[in-house]
């Protein structure tokens, strides 16, 4: 078990959403349930907790009753090498569930997901100021991130505003060598 394993609380859906989670992601699985016991303070023979794995990291799932709910202040965030994991994971999340801004959705049991790509921290860290605000306002107008309108939005003006642009500042250099 990792040392810092985070602990989900749910209202009598913990098994669900685990078996939820782990049929989106690859190298997940379902590692344990717990039930409760005479001593309760769930209903005998429910379930109590769900130990499962999303790719690789550990997670428990706790059915602690309806006295908390989950709130975007915790979310989790999930790093995507490509449009088309980050199309995937999109669609599968916000099955039940709802789109909010900035690449943040809320699944149909309240968790809140940041569904990013990789290369927006790239994007964003860049030492030209002005590419990371183009980038960070771009981000800003966005549900679903675009990792082709980040890209776009970090290119230079002249390249931003016409299609092809690069193309034909690299074929004009090559001729002109």
């Amino acid at each position: 078990m990792q040392k810092i394993t985070p602990c989900l609380w749910f209202d009598g859906k913990a098994e669900e959403a685990a078996k939820f989670y782990t049929s989106i992601f690859p190298n997940s699985k379902i590692l344990s349930v717990s039930r409760y016991g005479e001593a309760g303070p769930g209903t005998k023979g429910s379930v109590m907790t769900v130990m499962f794995r999303l790719d690789g990291h550990e997670f428990i799932a706790l059915n602690g009753g309806p006295a908390f709910t989950f709130t975007p202040a915790i979310s989790l965030s999930v790093d995507c090498k490509s449009q088309k994991e980050v199309d995937d994971l999109w669609r599968k999340l916000t099955r039940g569930g709802q789109p909010q801004q900035c690449g943040w959705l809320q699944d149909r049991y309240g968790v809140s997901w940041q569904i990013v790509p990789s290369v927006l921290g790239e994007l964003l860290r860049s030492r030209d100021a002005k590419k990371s605000q183009r980038v960070m306002k771009a981000m800003l107008q966005m549900v679903k991130l675009d990792i082709d309108g980040l890209k776009k939005a970090a290119a230079p003006d002249g390249e931003r505003k016409r299609p092809g642009a690069r193309a034909r500042k690299t074929k004009r250099a090559s001729a002109a060598r």
